[in-house]
């Protein structure tokens, strides 16, 4: 058993942090993240940056191996997998942290990150602390910008505080990335490699059910590049719907809340009054009636950015956004319902990799 860490007695020491940063194919983003965490703050000789990286192929490898050769503490492993939350416990097994911090390769800290991450943790006794994740647009494109404004929007993210933001510390279900104490994978145990997607939110349900604490800081931010292009943004989109349901059809529990819900509950109902409008009109002005008032709202809460970007298009793409992120989530959530579990066969090899004993 792992001994136990009185973290009230380190607090006037620096506790040893470990940065897992999971990266495949990040040519154009990963670079940034890490110079944002060397310019951190935290002194060097108590940090490492622990890069997995899933056999990158675009060129991400000779960028990696540049900051390697400059600085002793960033560290490259093997992915071979190719899968997030495999990379995550690769990276927590190597890690030599009394402290591990998640960070997204698109992902760019400000320079008091770490430290005040640390500091939460140790104030609160919090077992994960994150912050708020302000999304920047990949580029200065009216798609790229109008994707950065809806994923942190309050009619497009809905409840989730740390996309949306809040006015003061509050105890919450999930964060972005996230700063553990390496005590909580001693005791509920590593990512779940199943889940391709959702790993984080899986991972802090299960801590929550098992009396953790996750704080959510607002004033600490981390600034996220989102997909610039609409294909890709469809694609994750979908991708985002399907996976609450998925994942908990993986793992037999559920790990989705209410809020999941509400796109496919939207998306039937357009579909249900859509089609019943063939039996009766009534129906034909149900869907007329509720497509009229969600473009109403879409457009009332697009006028804003119209008005702070000081550009009118933003009265069309907003809304074209908003509902292609409902509609796309919801319809992600209802295949979820069909798609059928399959196995996955690269965890024999990762865990290989990562020095487990094979079963």
């Amino acid at each position: 058993m792992p001994p136990v860490l009185d973290f009230k007695a380190m607090q006037q020491e620096k506790l040893f942090a470990s940065v897992i940063v999971p990266c495949r194919n990040e040519q154009h983003y990963i670079a940034k993240s890490l110079d944002a965490l060397i310019a951190n703050d935290y002194p060097k000789d108590k940090i490492e940056i622990l890069v997995v990286d899933g056999l990158s192929e675009d060129g991400t490898r000779e960028v990696l191996q540049s900051y390697t050769r400059k600085y002793p503490f960033v560290r490259v492993l093997e992915n071979p997998s190719r899968v997030t939350p495999v990379a995550f416990n690769i990276g927590i097994r190597q890690a030599k942290g009394d402290m591990i911090l998640i960070m997204s390769a698109h992902a760019v800290v400000p320079p008091d990150y770490v430290s005040r991450c640390i500091q939460h943790s140790l104030e609160y006794d919090a077992d994960n602390v994150g912050g708020v994740r302000l999304t920047k647009p990949a580029d200065n494109s009216l798609f790229a910008r109008a994707i950065a404004y809806s994923i942190s929007h309050p009619f497009a993210a809905g409840t989730a505080v740390y996309r949306t933001g809040a006015k003061s510390i509050r105890w919450v279900d999930t964060v972005f990335g996230g700063c553990y104490r390496k005590q909580v994978f001693d005791r509920i145990g590593l990512f779940d490699e199943r889940l391709a997607k959702g790993q984080d939110r899986e991972f802090n349900v299960r801590l929550g059910k098992a009396g953790g604490k996750i704080l959510m800081v607002p004033d600490i931010i981390t600034y996220y590049y989102a997909r610039g292009d609409l294909a890709t943004f469809i694609k994750w989109m979908w991708v985002v719907g399907l996976t609450p349901i998925y994942m908990s059809k993986v793992l037999g529990r559920r790990v989705f809340s209410e809020r999941n819900l509400v796109p496919s509950l939207f998306v039937l109902w357009l579909a249900g009054t859509l089609f019943l409008s063939l039996v009766s009109p009534l129906f034909l002005w149900a869907f007329l009636g509720t497509a009229g008032i969600y473009l109403g709202t879409a457009l009332w809460f697009s006028v804003p950015i119209a008005w702070k970007e000081k550009d009118l298009r933003f009265l069309f793409a907003m809304p074209f956004i908003f509902l292609a992120t409902h509609m796309l989530y919801g319809i992600g959530a209802l295949a979820a319902v069909f798609k059928p579990v399959k196995p996955q066969p690269y965890l024999k090899e990762a865990r290989a990799l990562a020095g487990e004993k094979q079963t």
